[in-house]
């Protein structure tokens, strides 16, 4: 399987000049196409390859005075724009036709060098490479040192470098691996469990444990507010601005990086200690539209339920995820009688049927653990399956 891999980059400032040189060049590549394929579409003509516009965009415009500087980038780096829009456009017309599972995607959009975040892709056809000093050597760029926190476990095929909001430069390098060799870094075990995502508690789990919430946008909100009044008393268009927006970049930037840091340990963790693992599939969207948005942006339950499918997958673990409208929270886990929906007020309740006293997040843990040994018992679609061999 595929997995990514980044590491944090300290380019030199001509190196630095170059890279912004790169993402300029491959954002007006990627703007061009998106005019020429929407005007294409409005006048009822076929959707322009990707062949003919590499070389109406790059090679051909090299050549005119208003485009000879986009010889200032790599040419896998422009042909690479020109491929990710077409992987977007076909990933865009999948999800209209419901051919793409999940959420709907939107169409491809015109970039801006004010975006938050600037990347350029090289692929092999680039000749970058990494050298015997541990450097990364990239085209029109030279030698950039990396911090290597870690050994990549194969050659890259590609590496992507990115620009942050905060000005930081990052790496992030594809590998393949053996999902052979995933599954001797984790115990043999043969326990399940499930999991109940909330506010209060993070994560309560089938055992009755419950991992606390640690609101890490909360905990950053005296600092990101101080900076963010630092930044509207800037005059528009000033460095003083620029650098007051680093700031508050800087301070958000904290925050995610702790968050991102907190859920990779723990979703290591639930699992390594269990076989099988169940959650129930958020509305993630339609949560964060009410009077709790900020809370459940900050608490990410969707990318910590991506991280558990993803590490399911590596480590040969079952990840089942139970579809939104199952009552987990309204039914008895211990007797299965369902006495009605319950006000989000009410913590604990007493089952009139057979009597027993619930805490309302351990019993729809317990409930969502149970029914996530149904339906992988009745092999129902909704497992990730676990790689073989």
């Amino acid at each position: 399987m595929q997995l990514r891999y980044s590491f944090r980059i300290h380019p030199a400032v001509g190196q630095r000049k170059s890279l912004d040189c790169a993402f300029g060049c491959a954002r007006v590549v990627w703007n061009d196409a998106l005019r020429i394929r929407r005007d294409a579409h409005d006048a009822g003509l076929p959707f322009p390859k990707t062949a003919d516009l590499s070389k109406s965009l790059i090679t051909q415009a090299k050549k005119t005075p208003e485009r000879a500087w986009l010889s200032g980038a790599p040419v896998g780096v422009l042909q690479q724009a020109l491929r990710d829009q077409d992987r977007a456009w076909r990933n865009f017309f999948d999800s209209i036709k419901g051919k793409r599972p999940g959420p709907k995607i939107e169409e491809p959009r015109f970039k801006s060098k004010r975006d938050r975040r600037q990347a350029a892709r090289y692929t092999r056809s680039d000749r970058w490479s990494i050298t015997g000093t541990g450097q990364l050597r990239l085209p029109k760029v030279g030698d950039v040192k990396v911090t290597w926190s870690r050994q990549l476990p194969s050659g890259p095929s590609s590496v992507t470098v990115i620009k942050d909001p905060a000005g930081r430069y990052f790496a992030s390098f594809v590998v393949e691996t053996d999902p052979a060799d995933n599954l001797t870094t984790m115990p043999e075990t043969t326990a399940e469990i499930g999991v109940d995502l909330g506010l209060t508690h993070y994560a309560i789990l089938s055992t009755g444990q419950k991992i606390k919430n640690p609101r890490w946008l909360r905990r950053a909100e005296k600092k990101i507010k101080r900076a963010q009044r630092e930044l509207s008393r800037k005059r528009k268009g000033s460095r003083n601005q620029d650098k007051a927006r680093i700031k508050v970049a800087r301070a958000h930037a904290h925050a995610a990086n702790a968050r991102r840091d907190w859920q990779h340990k723990l979703s290591t963790e639930i699992m390594r200690e269990n076989q099988a693992v169940t959650v129930e599939t958020l509305g993630v969207l339609g949560l964060a539209r009410g009077r709790n948005a900020k809370s459940v942006h900050d608490a990410a339950w969707g990318r910590f339920v991506t991280m558990l499918e993803y590490k399911a997958a590596r480590y040969g673990r079952a990840l089942t995820k139970v579809a939104r409208d199952f009552p987990s929270t309204q039914i008895c886990s211990h007797c299965r009688y369902r006495p009605g929906k319950l006000p989000l007020h009410v913590r604990t309740w007493t089952c009139t049927a057979c009597g027993t006293i619930h805490d309302r997040d351990h019993n729809a843990a317990k409930n969502l653990h149970d029914e996530g040994r149904l339906m992988r018992a009745a092999r129902i679609p909704g497992d990730v399956p676990a790689p073989t061999g």
